[in-house]
């Protein structure tokens, strides 16, 4: 995944703290991990590990690349 910012480098504890919204993006695909309370996986590895079709990794890297653009403005 090649987000900006970073971000899939980062704790997804961390990110949804600095962007709730992205915690939306990631449950419109099924990925549950966002109630979690370890929340230490790092973002590319918690959608990695769902065995998402390539398309729906591309459809979670691009939406959360608009909103991160979106924040940006």
């Amino acid at each position: 995944m090649n987000l900006k910012n970073d971000l899939g480098n980062q704790a997804i504890q961390d990110v949804l703290a600095s962007y709730p919204e992205i915690g939306e993006i990631l449950q419109r695909y099924d990925i549950g991990c966002v109630t979690c309370k370890v929340g230490i996986c790092l973002l590319k590895d918690v959608v990695s590990i769902h065995g998402l079709s390539k398309e729906d990794e591309a459809g979670i890297e691009a939406e959360i690349n608009d909103y991160l653009t979106g924040k940006a403005a």
